[in-house]
């Protein structure tokens, strides 16, 4: 070999060594840059990053047909398993349906976790850590219900936990360490039970301790609180009695929750570190009066839909809330205690609406109905209001509207707001409502459903939130268009029409998996439907 070829090898060997002593040394100092720097990634780190995904761009993906009516109610999901665990009321065969998703394209059955021992229906589900928390009523629903948490590998019983009665949702904090139920306390059918509404805070890292709380603190206010639009109106119920909470979502920091109390028309705050009930926020009421919130109030002639204004108010009265207040997006921009002082956790709302119907009590009725008399000062063209074709089949409730104590109704109201809607969650201060646009949008779909326009319009129930491409989105599921609206809601003070879905009938639960948790890598929208027991799955375009 000539000598300066020699040289050469000489003086590269050297450079390599050094440069590995370097880097030994410098190791600790490296590692940390490699997670930040796309450049220092490895290349099997690179072929594992999601693709670009179009947010307004979601089609379907898979259908699964879970069973019967009351099938497919609500899902959750483990990204550690690859699981996805759904609710399958059906036949007295109360139980949770497991499958396999790491192929969503063709989820496979794997087999029921049976409820009956616990109780009797399952009303939600949530997962964290491995672990799958079940809701589940008691047999007779106005006993005291349980959590039950499994382990989602082997399905082993962890805890079962005595939460308040009838707990209609249950959801995990995002730090896994508490699980929260809301307790919806409902009467027996002739209203001679009828057990308080409550919250249960569960301390995963305290071996499951709970902590139940109602509303009895807020009594001393009710007369205030109906005032600004809260409903109190049970027969004969105390103020903790009345009180029905619905649904939950917990602020990203798992400090703080809300809960929807729907039949109150409310928003309830809760502190999850001190364990109590902080604030109560009656939500009003919408004015139907007003051109961009026309509805078609009735259903006559079946297949004629005609917006316009009525001399209504809606209750909102939501089901579904979820939480906008993304730490992530401004942690760059501002410092802990600006970000503790400025931000305002944004609350979304699916505005149902909800009657109480009971053998011995109903608030529903027509205008139309003989029963419901309107004050002539008020409607001069009451006779022309209460036809079929006009407000006649519009459902009201009979616990609104007559102001004076005499046998005739000065305002009417009917259920909910055929809406979706943001809120402070500071304050209960509403930011946003979607006026009729979900109507508006489902019509041109040709999905909206006129045999409901007079009662509940599409009927917005299900809402939750999920970031695509930077985005946030809000999938908003409508029980009587059988669909899901989606919304760009980046700025949550403009909420941006995107697209609207067709799904199953009666779309129930509407589950987003995020990109990171997805077993493909992609972002996935799962809506289950109680009426028909199906369960789709839909995914944004991409490369």
């Amino acid at each position: 070999m000539p000598v300066q070829l020699k040289d050469m090898n000489k003086k590269t060997t050297a450079f390599l060594l050094s440069g590995l002593v370097f880097i030994t040394a410098c190791k600790k100092s490296i590692e940390p840059l490699a997670k930040e720097n796309p450049l220092a990634e490895t290349e099997e780190s690179l072929s594992a990053r999601p693709p670009y995904e179009n947010p307004a761009a979601f089609s379907l993906f898979s259908t699964t047909d879970v069973g019967d009516a009351g099938a497919a109610e609500i899902s959750a999901y483990d990204s550690r398993t690859k699981k996805l665990f759904v609710v399958n009321n059906t036949a007295n065969n109360n139980r949770i349906d497991v499958f396999n998703f790491s192929n969503p394209m063709a989820p496979q059955f794997l087999t029921s976790i049976l409820v009956s021992p616990f109780g009797g229906l399952v009303n939600s589900l949530s997962v964290s850590n491995g672990k799958l928390a079940a809701a589940i009523e008691a047999n007779p629903k106005t006993d005291n219900g349980k959590a039950v948490i499994f382990r989602t590998t082997d399905y082993s019983v962890v805890k079962q936990v005595t939460v308040g009665a009838l707990p209609d949702m249950i959801t995990y904090s995002p730090d896994g360490e508490y699980i929260i139920t809301a307790n919806e306390g409902e009467p027996n059918a002739d209203y001679s039970i009828d057990p308080i509404g409550t919250i249960s805070i569960i301390s995963v890292e305290r071996d499951y301790a709970v902590t139940t709380l109602d509303f009895a603190a807020f009594a001393s206010q009710e007369e205030a609180l109906k005032a600004k639009g809260l409903r109190k109106f049970g027969p004969n119920a105390t103020f903790a009695q009345d009180m029905e909470p619905e649904y939950v979502a917990v602020s990203s920091d798992s400090k703080t929750a809300w809960v929807t109390l729907q039949e109150n028309n409310a928003i309830a705050k809760i502190d999850l570190r001190k364990k109590r009930i902080s604030d109560l926020f009656p939500l009003g009421f919408k004015d139907y009066s007003l051109a961009e919130n026309a509805i078609d109030p009735s259903d006559r002639p079946l297949g004629t839909i005609a917006f316009g204004t009525w001399p209504v108010k809606g209750v909102y009265m939501p089901d579904a809330i979820a939480v906008l207040d993304d730490e992530e997006d401004d942690r760059e921009e501002h410092s802990d205690d600006d970000r503790r002082s400025n931000r305002i956790p944004y609350l979304f709302t699916a505005n149902e609406g909800d009657a109480r119907e009971y053998t011995t009590f109903t608030e529903e009725v027509r205008i139309g109905s003989s029963s419901v008399v309107l004050d002539p000062v008020v409607f001069p063209n009451a006779t022309s209001l209460k036809l079929i074709e006009n407000l006649g089949r519009l459902n009201i409730t009979r616990t609104l509207g007559n102001t004076d104590g005499d046998a005739e109704f000065e305002s009417l109201y009917s259920f909910g707001a055929r809406s979706f809607s943001v809120w402070n969650g500071n304050t209960g201060a509403r930011l946003f409502d979607s006026k009729n646009e979900l109507e508006k949008k489902a019509q041109l779909a040709n999905f909206y459903d006129d045999d409901r326009s007079d009662s509940k319009g599409v009927e917005p129930e299900g809402i939750t939130l999920g970031k695509v491409n930077k985005r946030n989105l809000a999938f908003v599921g409508m029980e009587r268009a059988d669909a899901v609206a989606i919304y760009d809601v980046t700025n949550p003070l403009q909420p941006v029409f995107l697209q609207i879905l067709a799904t199953g009938d009666a779309p129930e639960g509407v589950l987003f998996i995020s990109a990171k948790d997805s077993p493909i890598r992609r972002s996935l929208l799962v809506v289950s439907s109680e009426n028909d027991g199906v369960l789709k799955v839909y995914m944004p375009a991409g490369n």
